[in-house]
């Protein structure tokens, strides 16, 4: 059954949806460069949000929050979640009612009116070949943000490609430990079955969010890092 239905997906997906997403990201990212230029970056989020639930939408993906209790939205934190597939960023984006900002590879800032986009908001792009450069770019950025931003890590620094979690980069924690901010765990569930890695293989779906309790770090010396990095990316694992 579930052969068919994908085959029967196909020309939804094609025909229909890919179009559409292209006219979205392009008329969501020029509206949000735009208001970022007026209102500044965390007004300009809103639109990323829309873009976000649209995508979702249209896709269509539901979507499933458990742990909203566990945060405060009008708070900042440095959100640390387990990447499985592209779907994963609207899903977070759009439900998650963070101002968030996302630490990203630097070759998605190449992608047209996106790329700038995301950069409008107060996204940082990383250069992952290059650990000082990278360090450079997320204190340049700090100085930057609100008192509201949140900036979002996938510690392990690249998509899953066979569905296992792997070992968590420091990054996340040692910004963490800079800023004050409490680091927020999330464990993100099922993207991987909407959109593969590395595929167009697309198919409707339910994702699922797991909120754990904020962690605070900053009274943590770095000799205890490895193991307080190991014990939130269990948590995050044991939710899969």
């Amino acid at each position: 059954m579930k052969v068919f239905l994908k085959a029967a997906y196909q020309p939804y997906k094609w025909l229909f949806f890919i179009p559409i997403l292209v006219l979205l990201t392009l008329f969501c990212g020029l509206i949000c460069i735009l208001f970022a230029f007026i209102f500044g970056p965390d007004t300009a989020d809103s639109l990323a949000v829309l873009w976000s639930r649209l995508v979702c939408f249209f896709i269509p993906v539901r979507v499933r929050i458990k742990g909203r209790n566990n945060y405060d939205t009008d708070k900042a934190y440095v959100v640390v979640v387990n990447h499985r597939s592209m779907i994963d960023i609207p899903v977070i984006h759009g439900w998650l009612g963070l101002k968030i900002k996302w630490v990203i590879k630097k070759e998605l800032k190449k992608i047209p009116v996106f790329g700038s986009a995301c950069e409008s908001i107060g996204c940082i792009y990383v250069d992952r070949f290059d650990r000082f450069s990278a360090i450079k770019s997320i204190q340049d950025a700090k100085k930057k943000m609100s008192k509201r931003a949140s900036v979002l890590f996938f510690p392990e620094g690249t998509r899953t490609r066979d569905g296992s979690t792997a070992k968590f980069k420091k990054g996340a924690f040692y910004f963490a430990k800079e800023t004050g901010l409490s680091v927020l765990p999330i464990t993100i569930k099922n993207t991987m079955k909407i959109l593969p890695s590395d595929s167009l293989d697309l198919f409707p779906g339910t994702a699922e969010i797991i909120v754990h309790p904020p962690v605070d770090i900053s009274n943590k010396d770095e000799e205890e890092f490895p193991y307080l990095i190991e014990e939130i990316r269990q948590t995050i694992i044991n939710a899969l």
